[in-house]
Formats: C-alpha cells, structure tokens, sequence
C-alpha cells in the first residue's frame, strides 16, 4: 500500500508564492508519473500538473508560466511550486500518482487526502 502525503499550503495573497510538497511513503517499485489536480468550491477536480520520472512535465492552461512542478525521484516526493497566484487558484489540490508494489504487479492509482490553498487579500 502507498501513501501520498501533502504539505505546504495555506493562505497567500495574491500575487504571493508556495510551494506544495507531496511525499509517497510505503512499498514503491516504480512511481510514474506523479502529479497534482485541484478542486476549488462548486467546481469539478482539474488537472494541474504533471511530472514522470525522467522529468517531462505537462501543466494546465490556467498554470503554464505560473507554476513549476518537479520531483525528486530518490525521496519519491513531487513538489509544485506555485508564483503569481491568483484568488481563482483557491482549492483544494491533490496530489496523485501511479505507483506499483513488485514489478509483477499492475500500476494503481493513488491520491493524497488534499491540501487547501487560499489566495486571498
């Protein structure tokens, strides 16, 4: 069984920065890709970035320029480095990933409890 555990968010103005970290923890054989989505009130859960082992990244529309995300592969921990936030980016953002136990095993989806980003004056 893997864990996802978040950390990092909080209330910023807008305009402020922060950065979200996401650590896997338990039997990990491979973890690819890992990544983010978000869901603020009333809304459906979005993608919000992207990241697989060897470092190809794939952000939303709302974020490219904005935001960075990176990983580090010995510690199993993806991060999301968030600048120039807008009150629009208030949600709760997910982290995710597909990870499998032995390499005889099929990749599972696997998502944090959520970690809530309020931007706001």
């Amino acid at each position: 069984q893997v864990q996802l555990v978040e950390s990092g968010g909080g209330l910023v103005q807008p305009g402020g920065s922060l950065r979200l970290s996401c650590a896997a923890s338990g039997r990990i054989f491979n973890i690819d890709p890992m990544g983010w989505y978000r869901q603020a009130p009333g809304k459906q859960r979005e993608l919000v970035a992207t990241i697989t082992s060897g470092g190809s990244t794939n952000y939303a529309a709302s974020v490219k320029g904005r935001f960075t995300i990176s990983r580090d592969n010995a510690k199993n921990t993806v991060y999301l480095q968030m600048n120039s936030l807008k009150p629009e980016d208030t949600a709760v953002y997910y982290c995710y990933a597909y990870s499998r136990s032995t390499w005889k095993d099929w990749y599972q989806e696997v998502w944090g409890q959520g970690i809530l980003v309020t931007v706001s004056s």
